[in-house]
């Protein structure tokens, strides 16, 4: 039977079990859709990537995204995991990346102090969301979401998400009910059937904190979520006029594993673009025969 060696890392942490775990499969040649599928479900974590090589030569690699139950276009601490993986097995040319993933290409820069991604598009967004919607999956009620700036909405940069900012108080009790967010995913549907990540987020003095619940695709809730961080940059940056600005987002708090992302969103002559970085710590590696 064909063996692959997998190794696993902690991302946006610089502390073994902290951070959001990832599986990284740095030669999946071979693999089946189905194999990488069942793998993901396997390791039952947030997402597990498998890399291919490239359609076009001048790439460092294709870059596969799957989290339980399906394949993802983009995400963000995938990037970031495999891009310090695949340094580490010397890939990176003067310190860079690129990946190709469903969503298009994604330029992955390497330094000592940090792996930064830069998503893949720009911002776009789509409807917004009934607030008392939004409140009633994570346990909330309307009064607890603050509209000042905007209300819950579809936004993206290469994979959807809704964005929602909360008091902090609020976001602290948030929790999941999988049957609202059911009825919720039929009464809202610009994501698609059985699909909705809810990215809620408070403002905590100079930085951000924020939680992400996506039980329907097997998520209850997400240490750390690089592409949902950078369209929530980039969507911030949009209610200024600045030409760019920087954002420091903890997340994982409240699940005990404490990650913070670093996140810059830009205007750019093709909209607003975004890019998330962190650090990564090693903690698992091992072979699996299929």
């Amino acid at each position: 039977m064909p063996t692959f060696s997998f190794v696993t890392v902690d991302v946006f942490t610089d502390r073994r079990f902290g951070g959001n775990p990832l599986a990284v499969f740095p030669d999946a040649r071979g693999m089946s859709d189905a194999d990488m599928q069942s793998l993901a479900a396997e390791f039952n974590l947030s997402e597990t990537t498998f890399v291919l090589p490239p359609a076009d030569p001048a790439n460092t690699a294709r870059v596969r995204i799957f989290n339980r139950k399906s394949e993802m276009p983009f995400a963000g601490h995938p990037n970031v995991g495999t891009g310090w993986v695949l340094a580490q097995h010397g890939r990176a040319t003067d310190g860079v990346l690129r990946f190709e993933e469903i969503a298009g290409l994604v330029e992955v820069l390497v330094a000592p102090e940090a792996v930064t991604i830069a998503a893949p598009q720009p911002l776009s967004l789509g409807p917004e969301m009934l607030v008392e919607l939004a409140a009633g999956c994570v346990g909330l009620s309307a009064d607890d979401v603050v509209t000042t700036a905007h209300r819950p909405v579809c936004a993206s940069v290469g994979n959807s998400f809704v964005i929602a900012e909360v008091s902090g108080e609020a976001l602290t009790r948030a929790a999941p009910d999988i049957g609202c967010f059911r009825d919720a995913a039929t009464a809202y549907t610009a994501m698609g059937p059985n699909r909705l990540p809810l990215y809620l987020y408070a403002q905590d003095g100079p930085r951000i904190r924020a939680r992400m619940f996506s039980p329907l695709s097997g998520t209850i809730e997400d240490p750390a979520t690089g592409s949902a961080a950078t369209p929530l940059a980039a969507l911030l940056l949009s209610f200024t006029q600045d030409a760019e600005r920087r954002y420091e987002i903890a997340q994982g708090v409240e699940m005990g594993r404490p990650s913070r992302l670093l996140c810059t969103a830009r205007r750019a002559a093709d909209g607003l673009r975004a890019s998330v970085g962190g650090t990564c710590v090693p903690v698992l590696e091992g072979t699996v025969e299929l």
